[in-house]
């Protein structure tokens, strides 16, 4: 049995549905339920006897212990996270609580655990922990791309918390020896992403005929990884990655925000075109950028390719139009998610009836 931390969220549920797509071996999933988790993500997996879910709040270290001790996995995946950027602005707090302590107990009760197995256990075990981009910081227009050895340099709250917790468990590797694995990735999109995220915010307020929130100029660049291909390669780190290892997994999309978004108008206006004949484009508008805003993000995923044999297998061209097509035949996931706190948190940041 595997654990999966994180599992309601976007790419822990993506990852669940992966792993059970082609693996025999359980996955318990292990959530709290914040507002990201979301059950109905993990709908299709409801009846699998390979499939659990455990209400477990990653900062309890004796609910985790008790599980861990109950199930006896040979693998925990932590994908538990806060993980909106502008969230991490407004409350911190919460950023540090799940990012930082929330992964500190989840080491504390997986070390303690790990000790006590036998030896062909111990040697058999693994921890991985998912991360970002992000904690390298920002990179300049004729800078080469984020390698496993730039510096930290995290420029957001967001950033600082996951900065923190890739510290943390490289130093639980080092000091006590647990095998630890960690994976920084490029922005993900695709299926079950809350729409709080650009390409599913952009999807969603274009079909309810609302504006189209930039940041700025619009000219911010990131490196776009379709979900399904991070989690071929968290599987495959899985399996073959050596302990106390770092991979960099990207999608080699670097794209810039506004040329997202003029894409996603354009599959749009050719898949479910607007009654009035319009393009979507027409309901793009440009926003006061946010605080900090790292300029470009790019991913060198030649370790992971090199070392390891795992490449994405979609182009930004097709991923994104995989993506538009699963948001336009599961509106009623969308319409389940986005509650009145949801539409309350997106008119704080953008302004106006954005959401």
């Amino acid at each position: 049995m595997i654990f999966v931390t994180g599992g309601a969220g976007f790419i822990g549920a993506n990852f669940a549905h992966h792993w059970l797509s082609f693996s025999t071996e359980p996955v318990l999933v292990l959530d709290a339920l914040t507002y990201a988790g979301n059950l109905e993500s993990l709908a299709a997996l409801r009846g699998d006897a390979r499939f659990g879910f455990e209400r477990v709040d990653v900062c309890d270290r004796d609910a985790v212990a008790a599980l861990l001790a109950r199930h006896q996995p040979r693998a925990v995946l932590h994908f538990a996270a806060e993980s909106h950027v502008d969230r991490s602005i407004v409350s911190p707090g919460d950023f540090i609580r799940t990012n930082v302590h929330g992964t500190f107990e989840l080491l504390n009760a997986v070390r303690a655990y790990w000790d006590e197995l036998q030896r062909n256990m111990r040697e058999a075990f693994r921890f991985l922990h998912v991360s970002t981009d992000e904690v390298y910081g920002s990179l300049r227009p004729e800078d080469p791309a984020f390698s496993e050895s730039t510096p930290y340099a995290p420029n957001s709250p967001y950033a600082a918390s996951k900065a923190a917790s890739d510290h943390l468990v490289r130093a639980w590797h080092h000091t006590y020896g647990l095998p630890t694995l960690t994976t920084n990735c490029s922005n993900n999109y695709g299926p079950y992403q809350f729409p709080e995220k650009l390409i599913p915010l952009m999807i969603h307020n274009a079909l309810a005929g609302k504006p189209l929130p930039v940041y700025g100029d619009g000219q911010n660049v990131r490196d776009w990884l379709y979900v399904e291909d991070h989690c071929r390669a968290i599987a495959r780190v899985l399996e073959a990655g050596r302990p106390g290892e770092t991979y960099n997994i990207g999608g080699h999309n670097e794209v810039r925000n506004i040329d997202v978004v003029h894409t996603l108008c354009d599959l749009l206006d050719r898949m479910r075109p607007r009654a009035d004949g319009e393009s979507y484009r027409s309901q793009i508008r440009f926003v006061a950028d946010r605080p900090g805003h790292d300029r470009r993000y790019g991913i060198d995923a030649s370790k992971i390719e090199r070392e390891l044999g795992w490449t994405p297998q979609e182009t930004f061209a097709t991923g994104l139009e995989r993506t538009v097509q699963w948001y336009l035949d599961h509106q009623d996931w969308v319409d389940n998610v986005t509650s009145g706190a949801y539409r309350q948190w997106v008119t704080q940041q953008y302004g106006g009836d954005a959401a």
